[in-house]
């Protein structure tokens, strides 16, 4: 799909949704026309059309708080964007990551989660500890203690997949994963540092294929 064939309203303009592309947050909507869609594609940077001031903005110009685009997708009907970002600080003027911080209805059985959520709960049981927490009692043990867990883990991972009984597989990931985050906190790891080495084998690995395939 090309901008020609994008559904612009009256006005001219598309919604734009910006999302983070690390952890798939909705940041901000603002809306694009054809010049800061065609602006924002030749910069990397998100530029839209201010409906209030009329007129186009790079998001950040003024407060520093670029958002470098990684991709752009339009909907099925082509007539809304999904721009997925690397923000270098807040979406929103009122200095919050995101504009929608506003809840207004909340499932009691259905919860919000992710890898980002569960790092900062770990990280608060060191910063702030909770008597009875079993991952506070892992930060009071100390580094040995941590790395007794995850070796002990790893080897429950090893005999479940063994016996190749998947629920158990999942069961004992899920308990490596969350000894391995306790590990990272202690150590002073974040989840970008990760997803920046795997990015790193990531391109490493497609060249190694384009040169096979050249070969």
């Amino acid at each position: 799909m090309e901008i020609k064939d994008l559904k612009f309203d009256e006005r001219g303009l598309i919604p734009a949704i910006i999302q983070d592309a690390k952890t798939g947050r909705v940041l901000t909507l603002a809306y694009m026309n054809k010049e800061s869609l065609r602006l924002s594609m030749q910069q990397g940077l998100t530029c839209f059309w201010s409906r209030s001031r009329d007129k186009l903005w790079i998001k950040g110009e003024t407060s520093g708080n670029y958002q470098h685009i990684v991709s752009i997708t339009a909907d099925c009907d082509g007539d809304s964007l999904l721009v997925k970002v690397e923000a270098d600080g807040p979406a929103c003027h009122l200095g919050t990551t995101s504009c929608f911080e506003n809840t207004l209805h909340e499932s009691e059985e259905l919860h919000e989660f992710n890898l980002e959520m569960l790092m900062e709960l770990i990280r608060g049981r060191k910063t702030e500890k909770k008597e009875g927490s079993y991952t506070t009692y892992l930060f009071e043990k100390g580094l040995d203690k941590i790395l007794k867990k995850v070796g002990e883990e790893s080897t429950e991972v090893i005999i479940a997949a063994k016996d190749k009984d998947k629920a158990e597989t999942v069961y004992e990931i899920a308990d490596l994963t969350y000894h391995i985050m306790v590990l990272m906190i202690e150590a002073g790891i974040s989840l970008e540092d990760i997803r920046a080495e795997l990015a790193s084998r990531h391109v490493i690995d497609h060249k190694v294929k384009q040169e096979k395939m050249t070969q």
